[in-house]
C-alpha cells in the first residue's frame, strides 16, 4: 500500500473556549500545589482531557458524594452550579474553587432576576445537562426546559413568558423557536444568551470545512456544543467524520492526496487534534 500523502490542517479557531481554559488552568494550578483536587462533575465534556487531568490527581465526584465531603477544596467547572450546591458547601465547610464561566454566570443572574419578577420561564436546552441544571436551580426548578419544539406540543404554555437558551445552543435554532412561538400567538420575550464564542464558530466553520475533501470532527460524545458544530460541518461538507480519539480513525475513509481539515468543539483539547493530525500524516 503506497503512501497517502494526506495534507492535514487544524482549524485554529477550534479548541477550548475561554471558560474551559480558565477552569483547567485553575485546576492545574491547585493540582501542582496540593497534588489532588475534587471536581464536581467532568471538568470538560471530553474523556481524553479528563483522563489527562485525573492522572495529575483530579478526583471527579457527583452531587451525592459532595454531601459526604468535609473540609476540602472542590472545583466548580465552567458549566456552573445551582444555588443548593453553594449552600451545601457552606454547611460542609467546603472551599469552592469557582470556575463558572462568566457567560453562564451572567445568564444565571438574568434568569434569577426574571424569576424574582414573577416571569414564566422557558429554557431551550438539553435535559439533565450540567449547565441547564444550574439554570433551573435559579428558578426553584420551576422553569420549563425543552430540547425541541415538538416537546411543547402537548404542554399548556402561559400566554406570555420569557425564553432563554443554554449558552451552547445553535443561534439559528433559538431564533427559529422564538419566531414559531410568536406565530402561535404567545407573547414571547426572548433573551439571546448564546455564547458568542460558540456562535462565531457556527459562522466560521462553513468557510473552513468547504476547503477540504474530508473533515475529521473531534469531540467528546457528551458535548452539546460538539453535536451542534458537527452538524454545521456536515451541512457544508458531507464528508465529515465524528471521532473522539485517535484510535477511532479509519484509514479506509481516506484517499491518496486527500486534503483533510480537523475541527473540534469548545471542549476539544488542541493536543488531541494535534495527535490526530500526526496520525493522519503517517498514512
Amino acid at each position: 500500500m503506497g503512501a497517502y500523502n494526506l495534507k492535514v490542517t487544524i482549524d485554529q479557531d477550534s479548541g477550548f473556549c475561554f471558560g474551559v481554559v480558565f477552569a483547567i488552568d485553575m485546576a492545574e494550578e491547585i493540582l501542582d500545589e496540593d497534588g489532588y483536587l475534587y471536581c464536581l462533575g467532568d471538568i470538560v465534556h471530553n474523556d481524553e482531557e479528563v483522563a489527562r487531568l485525573k492522572a495529575k490527581g483530579l478526583r471527579i465526584i457527583d452531587h451525592e458524594e459532595l454531601k459526604d465531603l468535609r473540609n476540602e477544596k472542590v472545583l466548580i467547572r465552567a458549566h456552573g452550579e445551582a444555588p443548593e450546591t453553594y449552600k451545601l458547601a457552606l454547611e460542609n465547610n467546603i472551599t469552592l474553587i469557582d470556575a463558572s464561566c462568566p457567560v453562564v454566570l451572567k445568564l444565571q443572574n438574568r434568569i434569577k432576576t426574571s424569576f424574582d419578577n414573577k416571569e414564566k420561564i422557558l429554557i431551550f436546552g438539553k435535559h439533565g445537562h450540567a449547565e441547564v441544571i444550574g439554570l433551573e436551580g435559579q428558578t426553584n426548578n420551576e422553569a420549563l426546559v425543552f430540547q425541541d419544539l415538538a416537546e411543547l406540543d402537548d404542554v399548556e404554555l402561559p400566554s406570555s413568558f420569557t425564553l432563554y437558551s443554554q449558552t451552547t445552543k445553535s443561534m439559528e435554532k433559538f431564533y427559529h423557536i422564538k419566531d414559531e412561538l410568536l406565530s402561535r400567538g404567545y407573547e414571547v420575550k426572548a433573551n439571546d444568551t448564546i455564547c458568542r464564542q460558540v456562535s462565531n464558530r457556527d459562522k466560521d466553520l462553513p468557510a473552513f470545512v468547504s476547503r477540504f475533501n474530508k473533515i475529521v470532527f473531534v469531540s467528546g460524545r457528551k458535548s452539546s456544543n460538539g453535536k451542534v458544530l458537527y452538524e454545521v460541518c456536515r451541512k457544508y461538507n458531507p464528508s465529515t467524520y465524528f471521532i473522539s480519539a485517535v484510535s477511532e480513525l479509519d484509514i479506509s475513509l481516506f484517499n491518496p492526496g486527500d486534503t483533510v481539515g480537523i475541527a473540534g468543539a469548545t471542549s476539544t483539547p488542541m493536543w488531541l487534534m494535534q495527535d490526530i493530525k500526526k496520525e493522519l500524516e503517517t498514512y
